[in-house]
């Protein structure tokens, strides 16, 4: 019984495969590439557009000033969290153990 679709299937699978080889070749398949390549430069073009049409380099250069400005504060922020945190648990950890023994 599975012998009997065996030929059907291999050559249905050559006539898609040809087939869908020739199309892309074509004028589809050059439009599907170009689309494609545009998808990395979506964003490149996105900030041209945003900050290119009447928006001076100098204001771009600001504004990823001040977001390298908010990375140092945020780094430091978290520093000072991480040390009350250890300081807070050195706290509790000497309240759960007690006095010591004289």
């Amino acid at each position: 019984m599975s012998g009997d679709w065996t030929p059907v299937v291999g050559l249905s699978v050559t006539f898609l495969t040809v087939g869908t080889a020739v199309v892309l070749r074509g004028p589809i398949g050059k439009a599907l590439a170009d689309w494609i390549r545009s998808w990395s430069h979506t964003e490149q073009r996105w900030i041209e557009g945003k900050y290119g049409g009447g928006q001076p380099a100098e204001e771009v250069a600001a504004l990823q000033a001040d977001v390298e400005e908010l990375r140092h504060r945020l780094a430091e922020a978290e520093e000072r969290l991480d040390f009350t945190e250890r300081l807070l648990a050195k706290t509790r950890d000497a309240e759960r153990l007690g006095p010591g023994r004289p």
